[in-house]
């Protein structure tokens, strides 16, 4: 065994026991998972797609790469002779990349959230190659949602290929009809990344794009509770384009671990438990953002309707930079992030929290009014982190992680 990386790994595992867990792009796989992505699957060489491998010995992994293709479809209720997945992007930068270079060419117009009103890098912000690769115009927010009217306006004028409705940062209900509307006026194709609400989708506690998009990437390690990779629908004329895009285009042999895990997420999507885990990271979430709104803090957009919401800082003469310290020595995680008056992105004036996590450790509405409460104390009562870091372990200890476990089994082999 070497000792040295264990006790590295025993001490991260220590540290998500203890903290209190609130990036939105963050979740705790089960045991289950972890067992299957680390499972001797990582040997196989698979390049190419089921029954069209460039290896041989793959019938046991075709088997497992078109579960995770038929669970997936299942999991969204989607028609398979109209829609096609692949499961193979690594993760979901590469994915997106992938779509655009599948539908258009290097240089043409794509148009993405703006970073600053909520957008993602690969959404075509100029320091992403999804930015230099492709001419690209953002929209934005106004007052309290997306501002169709400019984006209709920009559409009008830039005649973009493809329109991306996708957010990272953005704490409302996205309406895909609006985007389908608007793309098809411009001869565009509309593709959605639900990333972050692909869980909420499933729950349909989110309106779905599949009535309005050509394709939908997705990330499977968010909301769906999944291991990190990504996956990407596809109506099905797209199929060949974007299949021959992922691989050869940009990818070669697919992690075949992490698909396996893939295909157990999605079968766990669609039994109760999962729904009823989604709709209540949805009630943690209002309850959050109503507790922190009661106690002084400003939320960008007033409020939200999803997951996640991003505290204003400027009111409290603070920065994102050093609240996310602050927070982090009391065992609290949530990331600075960017509003849209902020000019750089390293030292926003915002801090992002989410529920996706803790609500799958069991948390309910009265630890969430127990968490705004923390940040009440620390933010605006300016009481020492040190001191609130001891209740937040105490927190922790009632909603235990089962890695403790996974450890024990791992010593015990090894």
């Amino acid at each position: 065994m070497d000792k040295k990386l264990w006790q590295i790994i025993e001490k991260e595992i220590k540290r998500q026991e203890e903290t209190l867990e609130l990036i939105p792009s963050e979740n705790f796989v089960d045991l289950e998972t972890l067992f299957i992505v680390g499972s001797p699957l990582m040997n196989k060489y698979a390049e190419g797609y089921p029954a069209k491998r460039y290896y041989p010995g793959n019938k046991y992994i075709d088997e497992i790469e078109n579960l995770a293709k038929e669970r997936a479809l299942k999991a969204f209720k989607l028609n398979p002779n109209k829609w096609s997945v692949n499961v193979q992007p690594y993760s979901g930068s590469p994915a997106n990349l992938a779509v655009y270079l599948g539908l258009i060419n290097p240089g043409e117009t794509i148009m993405g959230l703006n970073l600053f009103h909520g957008g993602h890098l690969t959404h075509g912000h100029k320091v992403s190659y999804t930015g230099k690769l492709f001419n690209s115009i953002q929209y934005c927010v106004k007052d309290k949602g997306i501002d169709f009217k400019e984006l209709e306006k920009l559409a009008l004028e830039y005649k973009p290929k493809i329109i991306i409705s996708g957010i990272t940062a953005y704490p409302r209900t996205l309406d895909f009809k609006k985007f389908y509307e608007i793309s098809k006026k411009v001869g565009a194709y509309h593709v959605a990344d639900i990333a972050h609400i692909s869980g909420l989708v499933i729950a349909n506690l989110h309106p779905s794009p599949f009535p309005y998009a050509d394709v939908v990437t997705m990330t499977t390690h968010k909301t769906l509770r999944g291991p990190r990779g990504a996956v990407i629908f596809m109506r099905k004329e797209l199929e060949e384009k974007i299949n021959k895009s992922v691989f050869p285009g940009l990818q070669g042999g697919p992690h075949m671990h992490t698909i396996a895990g893939i295909a157990y997420a999605f079968g766990r999507a669609l039994k109760k438990d999962f729904y009823n885990y989604q709709k209540q990271i949805v009630k943690n979430s209002k309850k959050l953002a109503e507790e922190l709104i009661k106690r002084g803090f400003e939320l960008y957009t007033g409020g939200t309707d999803n997951h996640l919401m991003i505290i204003d800082l400027k009111p409290l003469g603070l920065d994102g930079k050093t609240t996310e310290a602050l927070l982090e020595r009391a065992n609290i995680i949530a990331n600075r992030n960017s509003l849209p008056s902020d000019t750089s992105p390293f030292n926003p004036s915002g801090i992002r929290v989410g529920t996706p996590a803790i609500t799958y450790r069991g948390m309910k509405e009265k630890e969430m009014i127990e968490i705004a409460e923390f940040f009440e104390r620390i933010l605006i009562k300016k009481e020492k982190p040190e001191k609130i870091k001891k209740e937040v372990i105490n927190l922790t200890k009632k909603f235990p992680l089962p890695y403790r476990k996974w450890l024990r089994m791992a010593n015990k082999i090894l």
